[in-house]
């Protein structure tokens, strides 16, 4: 092959990369912290160990300078977290094996807040995308897809969020609140390619599921879930630039994350 073809298939080869870079305004803009703080109020699934901060050193050190240092200890799935693929599918991604260009990306953000209000419980339907779609056209190839359900107002109040306060296998029976429908879930896989998933709730599952099939349904073709994601009635419908990093837990299941968006007016 001639050194003038071997340029021309260099240059096709970048132009198409090219065309795959997001161009994002950095300039401009606000930045939204989509992230609740971790803390002694912040909420985790009733069978799981919270948050937990403690004092390591805080005061003038010998050496005469001021000096503050905690260890600090959490589950993986609480908080404002990421759900990597593997947590309900064998085989799926682990945490540090989500590349980056899955975690960041231009948002739409589906309102679903009105029948969820009428029904704590609801599920996402495949209509509440559809009819999004009808109004705002086509969720586009590889966006990250938000659901704002509203829940997000009751934070940090856990009876209020999950349905119940109380802890231990005998309050699994009392969580309350929205998730995605299998069937919505199976939709997006066969008919949108996007890169990940989240929501104001505590699961992409309804609290009621016994199978937690939507994210089994979504884990299969590895989109990554974001959960208990804050603020999203602060983003617009279209056109917020995510930025979703957890804490690179290799073989993780889940990782705290610290989810940010970039919103122009």
């Amino acid at each position: 092959m001639s050194t003038r073809i071997v340029s021309i298939f260099v240059l096709l080869i970048l132009a198409i990369a090219c065309t795959r870079v997001e161009q994002v305004d950095w300039e401009d803009g606000t930045w939204i912290d989509l992230t609740y703080e971790y803390s002694d109020e912040t909420i985790y699934w009733p069978t799981s160990d919270t948050f937990q901060l403690d004092t390591v050193f805080v005061g003038e050190a010998e050496g005469g300078y001021y000096y503050e240092a905690y260890a600090f200890a959490s589950a993986e799935h609480g908080g404002t977290h990421l759900d990597a693929p593997i947590h309900f599918y064998e085989g799926g991604e682990s945490v540090e094996q989500i590349e980056i260009d899955q975690l960041t990306g231009y948002a739409v953000v589906i309102d679903v807040s009105e029948p969820v209000a009428d029904n704590r419980d609801y599920q996402i339907q495949t209509s509440d995308i559809t009819s999004w779609e009808e109004e705002y056209g086509p969720i586009p190839d590889g966006s990250i897809v938000l659901f704002k359900t509203g829940m997000g107002a009751y934070w940090p109040d856990a009876e209020a969020y999950l349905g119940t306060a109380n802890r231990g296998e005998d309050a699994l029976a009392e969580l309350s609140f929205p998730g995605i429908h299998p069937d919505a879930a199976q939709w997006i896989v066969e008919n949108r390619d996007i890169k990940a998933v989240g929501l104001d709730t505590p699961s992409l599952d309804y609290g009621q599921s016994e199978r937690y099939e939507a994210h089994q349904v979504l884990f299969e073709h590895n989109i990554a879930g974001f959960e208990n994601v804050a603020n999203l009635d602060q983003l617009p419908t279209t056109g917020a630039y995510v930025i979703a990093l957890p804490m690179k837990i290799k073989e993780g299941s889940g990782a705290p994350l610290r989810i940010v968006a970039l919103v122009h007016e």
